[in-house]
């Protein structure tokens, strides 16, 4: 049936994508409309669900077969309706006494632990969503995040207990119990005084990260708490008018793509219709790039990720107007002759020509072959597809992609994460082709590689490189939770983990995770990274999970020490949220010189929505200089230039190194570069590299506190004075 439909909807999408029309834009809409008919959210669970009820329907089943069957029923139900879940598996209990001994024994702990996860879901949504208590969905909020209603909580607390009472400890099943029950606990107010002994983490599981206050969630205030599944977030000025607009995304074939437009008093006006997007729907991850060098930001909007032969849905290329519109060009831009499922793409110069161009990284699978993409850009608003003469198809699940000259030969270069098979470095031979060195250099892992990003971990001047993970071991793949639960709890060596690769400076990498202190299983999906305390060394942010209904893992919070090693700082800081993390911009967006975090939330499943959140910052005292670049031989956004700074700071001189891109490959920070100083009282150095030209742009005795603007080319620094405001709508500061 699912092949089917998937047949159908591809002619559909043929028909649609080459009919006579007024414009690409309205072809797009109408393609994109026939989709969210055809294969609404949730349909592929939908259909799952509805075989398994006609199995049942049609009787003949021994007790123990029925009970099981009701079972599987009942999880896929779970992520439909959550109630209508948890009455299956009560009907599967419900039967226990025609069964034997042995078979009782065999599915009971089974049964206990997705009725527990549906009550516990319940207790998120009863009292985080519909009573918009966020705090009750942020692990270790004390008392804040009690729930008011916790019968719920209370319930889930009931079957985790029989099945910590009745498993094995250190198995799959155990450790995901003893986690969820501490989550739980937490819920019912219980937690830790009214805990039996070994049912729950310890209390000292959540001592981490001393020296960061905690960060309120304003996004309600501010008009930024879309409710929706998972998807993509960007953050940057679409109008110039030196204020940070949001636009989001979500997976849901329905969902509307949102453009919140920054008012510049704390809050946001949704101009999503007035910005010619009604009907631009659907898309996993988004990204922004001034593709046509007009001074205006343009979106891309990626589509199909994790459907397979399903997901052959066109990508989406929004033309910013100039004047708070949109147009989609992606068939006359040339991105839309075949369609791919992706959720991973990174803009670059790779051929140092003055604009950019744009690698899109399919996901490869036996269902559905997907050859990755490498669009070339003729700079006349249209690009060419060159991936197989440039060699760089892949041919694997591609899930991360990012763009880095870690050669130091002008030219950037590609690495492409990938879930299941080796991760790809491909270095750039300056002559428009490409060579995989990820085996030579030692860059291949991890396998189940997901978000990824180059940056300067420790400001020695060479790229580093981090590959997020979402895989586990073997023997919890069924229960991916498992892992993270374990590790939460204290228990490590059972997963697959993040991988650090730091530079040499001499084009090699060393492989440092373990040493960072960063060496424990996340499932990471959204990421990015900035600098929380304005002292000048980057941290990072991981949205967590996967899409199974149990899959409710902590967003990470990584704080750097000086560029040696990094502190979890997830508990002390707030940043524990259980929502499933998707993309995530580190982001000044009030103007008052520290950065805030927004992060989009939300699941794949349809009873899995969320609000998405926005984290301000309380500040830290640090100094700051946000530059913006403005090319002029090389593209204008400056994407790939490197901006250097040296500062007195403490005693001693140092440098700073920051490259202009939107972080990682599954959230967008702006375009502009927004520097911690620490102490710093002024630059003693300013430096900016263009590859494109390779000349190096230098100023002496900058003032710092201040927002500038450089040219490519011109010995002047251009202040801005952008407002400064409070988040929420508290006033100017």
């Amino acid at each position: 049936m699912n092949r089917l439909r998937g047949v159908v909807l591809l002619a559909s999408i043929a028909v649609l994508a080459q009919q006579p029309g007024p414009s690409g834009h309205a072809r797009m809409v109408a393609l994109l409309g026939e989709i969210g008919r055809t294969a609404p959210l949730g349909f592929l669970a939908e259909a799952r669900a509805e075989r398994m009820r006609l199995e049942l329907d049609d009787g003949g089943m021994a007790p123990f077969q029925q009970a099981q069957a009701l079972t599987r029923l009942g999880v896929f139900e779970l992520q439909v309706d959550v109630r209508r879940g948890i009455e299956r598996l009560e009907e599967a209990l419900e039967g226990f006494p025609t069964l034997e001994a042995h078979q009782q024994a065999a599915l009971k702990p089974t049964v206990d632990f997705w009725i527990a996860v549906g009550r516990l879901r319940e207790a998120m949504t009863a009292n985080c969503v519909e009573l918009r208590s966020d705090a009750g969905c942020v692990v270790a909020s004390g008392d804040a995040g009690v729930h008011s209603e916790p019968a719920a909580a209370e319930a889930a607390v009931r079957h985790l207990e029989m099945i910590l009472a009745e498993t094995a400890p250190g198995s799959p099943l155990y450790d995901t119990a003893k986690w969820l029950a501490t989550i739980a606990y937490m819920a019912a107010g219980r937690y830790p005084d009214d805990v039996p002994e070994g049912f729950a983490a310890s209390p000292a599981a959540f001592e981490s990260g001393v020296g960061l206050p905690r960060f309120e969630n304003v996004a309600a205030a501010a008009g930024l708490d879309t409710f929706n599944h998972a998807g993509g977030a960007v953050v940057d000025d679409f109008d110039n008018d030196g204020l940070l607009d949001v636009i989001t995304s979500t997976l849901d074939t329905n969902g509307q793509l949102r453009f919140f437009r920054n008012r510049g008093d704390g809050t946001f006006a949704d101009l999503t219709a007035a910005a010619n997007l009604t009907g631009i729907v659907g898309g996993l991850n988004v990204n922004q790039a001034d593709y046509d060098n007009d001074g205006d930001l343009d979106v891309l909007v990626l589509r199909g990720a994790w459907l397979e032969a399903d997901g052959r849905h066109p990508n989406s290329l929004l033309r910013n107007n100039g004047d708070l519109t949109f147009t989609d060009v992606t068939f006359d831009a040339g991105l839309g002759g075949v369609h791919y499922p992706t959720q991973a793409a990174g803009w670059a110069d790779y051929d140092n020509d003055g604009d950019l161009d744009l690698f899109v990284g399919n996901e490869w699978t036996m269902a559905q072959p997907s050859p990755s993409q490498l669009f070339r850009n003729n700079g006349d608003g249209t690009f060419v597809d060159v991936a197989e003469a440039a060699g760089v198809l892949n041919l694997r699940r591609a899930k991360g992609v990012a763009w880095g000259d870690y050669d130091g030969d002008r030219f950037p270069d590609l690495y492409v994460s990938n879930l299941g098979a080796d991760n790809r470095l491909y270095r750039n031979q300056r002559d428009g082709t490409f060579i995989d060195v990820a085996p030579e250099l030692g860059v291949v892992g991890p396998l189940s590689g997901f978000s990824t990003w180059f940056w300067d971990v420790n400001n020695d001047g060479a790229l580093d490189l981090l590959v997020n993970n979402y895989g586990v071991p073997a023997h919890v793949a069924s229960l991916p939770v498992a892992a993270a639960a374990a590790s939460l709890m204290g228990d490590t060596g059972v997963s697959e983990v993040p991988a650090l690769y730091r530079g040499d400076g001499n084009g090699g990498f060393v492989e440092v995770a373990a040493a960072y202190g960063i060496d424990q299983p996340t499932l990471a999906m959204g990421s990015n990274f900035g600098d929380l305390d304005n002292d000048g060394y980057l941290d990072f942010f991981l949205g967590t999970g996967y899409p199974g209904y149990e899959a409710l893992v902590p967003n990470v919070m990584y704080l750097n020490r000086g560029g040696e090693r990094f502190d979890n700082v997830t508990w002390v800081g707030g940043f524990g949220h259980l929502a499933k993390g998707h993309a995530i911009a580190f982001a000044d967006i009030d103007n008052d010189g520290d950065q805030d975090v927004f992060q989009q939330l939300g699941g794949f499943y349809a009873e899995d929505a969320y609000f998405n959140v926005l984290y301000e910052n309380p500040g830290s005292g640090g100094h700051w200089i946000t530059i913006e670049l403005v090319g002029v031989s090389s593209n204008r956004s400056g994407v790939g230039c490197r901006i250097r700074v040296g500062v007195e700071d403490d005693g001693r001189y140092r440098t700073i190194d920051r490259y202009i891109g939107s972080g990682s490959s599954f959230g967008g920070n702006p375009l502009r570069a927004e520097i911690g100083l620490g102490g710093a009282q002024r630059l003693e150095v300013l430096e900016v590299y263009w590859p494109t030209s390779g000349e190096t742009q230098t100023f002496h005795d900058v003032a710092v506190d201040r927002f500038i603007r450089i040219v490519e080319g011109d010995d002047r620094i251009e202040e801005l004075a952008p407002p400064r405001f409070r988040l929420g709508g508290g006033g100017a500061r």
